[in-house]
C-alpha cells in the first residue's frame, strides 16, 4: 500500500482546505489529508478535519467506510429513503463501520470542530457520490480521481463541468 503520509500527526500532515461559497444550505469548510492507498484492492485511508461547525459537501459513501473520531465531534444527518432524517453524533474515541452504499448525508464537526480517520474499501474504485444542494444532480469520485487531484495539488470532488 503506497504511503502518502507516514504519520497521522495532525500538526505535520499536509492538509487541503475545501470551501464552497456557492453553497447556501450550510457552510462547506473542511480539510482533508491522504494517508495511503492501494489501487489494486480499492483501499484509501484519509483524515478529515472540520473547522468549528464547518460541513463537508453533501455526499454518500459508496465505499464501505471505517470511521474513528480522533478529536472533537462528528455529526451526520442522514437522508433516509422515506424522506425522514436520522441524526448521528460521534465523539472522540468513537468507532463506526458503515457498509457500502450508505445514505446521503450532511456531515459537520461540533462547536470546536472535529477530526476523523476514514478507511475506505471500494472494490470498484468509487469512493463517494456528491450531491448539489437540490439533490437533483450528482457525480462520483473514484480513488484514481482522488489521487490524481492530490498529486496535482488540486481539491477533490468538484462538480464536473456542464
Amino acid at each position: 500500500m503506497p504511503v502518502v503520509s507516514p504519520s497521522f500527526d495532525l500538526d505535520t500532515v499536509e492538509w487541503r482546505r475545501v470551501t464552497d461559497p456557492d453553497c447556501t444550505a450550510f457552510n462547506v469548510d473542511f480539510e482533508y489529508s491522504l494517508l495511503g492507498y492501494d489501487l489494486a484492492s480499492g483501499r484509501l485511508d484519509m483524515l478529515l478535519r472540520y473547522a468549528g461547525r464547518g460541513h463537508c459537501r453533501r455526499h454518500r459513501h459508496v465505499a464501505s467506510t471505517v470511521t474513528m473520531v480522533l478529536e472533537g465531534e462528528q455529526y451526520l444527518t442522514e437522508m433516509l429513503p422515506d424522506g425522514s432524517t436520522k441524526t448521528v453524533h460521534r465523539k472522540k474515541g468513537d468507532y463506526a463501520l458503515a457498509p457500502a452504499d450508505a445514505h446521503p448525508h450532511d456531515e459537520h464537526g461540533g462547536d470546536d470542530g472535529g477530526t476523523v480517520l476514514l478507511s475506505m474499501s471500494a472494490p470498484d474504485g468509487i469512493l463517494f457520490e456528491y450531491f448539489d444542494e437540490s439533490m437533483e444532480n450528482s457525480w462520483t469520485v473514484s480513488i484514481e480521481q482522488y489521487l490524481e487531484s492530490w498529486n496535482k495539488g488540486a481539491i477533490h470532488g468538484t462538480a464536473p463541468a456542464s
